[in-house]
């Protein structure tokens, strides 16, 4: 194979992998803050709620976006490390008898909210968009180091295009510094 080729695929395939990044990145904003001893997030999907999601909700199958929140200390020449792990659930079922949508949510397994609407537009907001959740303690955290959370989302049932091109999720990150 000629050089010139070789180079040149090369620079397509870093042209892909980048265009990948963004588009990921684009997809999930992540906001931490630090507020009295917690880490708060806000993150929102931005084109999670496709109509391949709306028709599944509306045939009354019980769709779930599943968020893996991580807190993760950057390592100079190594590995990063997991700080805390936690997952953050959304399912919505439907009844069509009732016209009424059930949204729960749950953290680390555990039901820490539900709501019952009629709005798809409440429903979307719900299972895409999340503000201040205090998911972190700041008592495992160093003071004047470099932090981030990552977040990779899911979607139940997935038919491989639901949240990303590429597969069946999408992930980003958000830096912070704590200062105590």
């Amino acid at each position: 194979m000629p050089k010139s080729l070789k180079l040149g695929l090369l620079c397509l395939l870093a042209t892909v992998s980048l265009s990948a990044s963004l588009v990921a990145a684009e997809g999930l904003r992540i906001v931490p803050l630090v507020r009295d001893d917690k880490v708060l997030v806000t993150f929102e999907l931005a084109d999670g709620f496709t109509d391949e999601v709306r028709a599944a909700i509306r045939s009354g199958l019980k769709t779930t976006f599943t968020y893996t929140v991580d807190l993760r200390l950057e390592v100079p020449a190594w590995v990063d490390r997991t700080i805390a792990t936690t997952v953050v659930a959304n399912s919505v079922e439907y009844d069509n008898l009732r016209r009424l949508h059930t949204v729960v949510r749950t953290l680390d397994g555990r039901a820490d909210a539900s709501q019952v609407t009629e709005s798809e537009t409440a429903v979307r907001q719900m299972m895409t968009s999340f503000s201040r959740l205090p998911l972190f303690s700041t008592m495992v955290l160093e003071p004047n180091r470099e932090y981030y959370v990552r977040i990779s989302a899911t979607a139940r049932p997935s038919n491989g295009a639901f949240l990303w091109p590429w597969g069946s999720g999408t992930s980003g990150q958000a830096k912070f510094t704590f200062v105590r």
